[in-house]
């Protein structure tokens, strides 16, 4: 789906890498290690299973990554904010995997999946003419960013705009653009984007500013845009973040829905925890399942950061459970 690594909180600066694992990174060499707080415990061995299934974060481990437009301080108005608030309100994370997977399974381009979502949802009944005029809306270089674009493009249309979409890439590339007004709209997502202009204004080692609550994230996010001549419309449901996925085969067995179910009945020697090579150091990754949850996995797999390592993993019964992001394809089900 993405050529995206979420790093740690804000560092997607690249939607090259554009997101957000707070902490987890590119592939790197496979292997399994033994982390440094193990459990004693007997653990649950990995189930195989082809449909994989996201565990509910109910002690909200990760932030608050919800997809946002950010628009042009110069370019924003009432109506081109509805148009664009349009799709966040018909947006959730189960609509988000069915864009996903429309296009990267079914093979759809991503302008074909966005009209069809935007025929079966409605997006251009009531929607208020604007001043017009051409608006170009950025897309980062990875198939999600380039389907929310093509569904900004729709609304913005009947809003009264020529719009045309074009991919950017990297967040460095199209946030200057942004703020210069070389293109005026694109897709993004809260807690990535407050991270990335709070380190990009306060410096790397800036306080974290974004939250498990979205409230917070927002106003952080809209502060830090401020300061930056950039404008947030209303935030999606849907939330395209780190998360922690079992097959359903697992989850049926060990009976598991929760992060909290599988602390609680997982941990121990048996379980394998699969991920990119700076999971056990990072907060949002297995340090956080050992600080918040007290997740304590036998061994540890160094695979790919929510990538086909992981998946292949997980549905071939090498790993018990594994970091995904929760907009993925591969989350459909069949």
């Amino acid at each position: 789906m993405r050529a995206r690594t979420r790093l740690a909180i804000g560092a997607v600066g690249a939607l090259t890498a554009a997101g957000i694992l707070t902490g987890c990174g590119d592939a790197g060499s496979s292997g399994t290690d033994a982390p440094e707080q193990a459990a004693s415990g007997a653990g649950c061995a990995p189930v195989a299973g082809d449909e994989l299934v996201a565990l509910d974060d109910d002690k909200k481990l990760q932030n608050t990554d919800n997809i946002i437009p950010a628009v042009n301080a110069d370019a924003a108005n009432p109506q081109l904010l509805a148009a664009l608030d349009k799709v966040s309100a018909a947006l959730d994370t189960p609509k988000l995997i069915q864009l996903n997977k429309a296009v990267d399974v079914d093979r759809k381009t991503p302008e074909t999946a966005a009209k069809e979502f935007a025929s079966a949802n409605d997006l251009t009944a009531g929607l208020a003419k604007g001043p017009g005029g051409a608006l170009t809306v950025g897309a980062g270089n990875f198939s999600e960013s380039q389907t929310l674009a093509e569904l900004y493009k729709i609304t913005l249309t009947a809003a009264g705009y020529q719009v045309k979409v074009q991919q950017i890439g990297s967040r460095e590339l199209y946030e200057p653009a942004l703020e210069k007004g070389e293109i005026q709209v694109v897709p993004e997502y809260a807690a990535t984007m407050a991270e990335f202009l709070n380190t990009k204004a306060n410096g790397q080692n800036a306080q974290p500013v974004s939250s498990p609550e979205l409230d917070k994230t927002v106003t952080a996010l809209k502060a830090s845009g401020e300061k930056a001549g950039l404008v947030f419309g209303t935030p999606s449901a849907a939330q395209d973040q780190n998360a922690f996925a079992v097959t359903r085969a697992f989850a049926d067995k060990y009976g598991v829905r929760t992060l909290s179910d599988l602390a609680a009945k997982c941990s121990g020697q048996a379980t394998v925890l699969a991920g990119p090579p700076e999971c056990p150091q990072r907060p949002k990754c297995q340090a956080g399942l050992i600080e918040i949850y007290d997740f304590r996995a036998g061994s540890f797999s160094s695979l790919d950061a929510g990538g086909p390592q992981t998946k292949n993993a997980l549905k071939t019964g090498a790993a018990s459970v594994g970091l995904v992001f929760s907009s993925d394809a591969a989350l459909a089900g069949s």
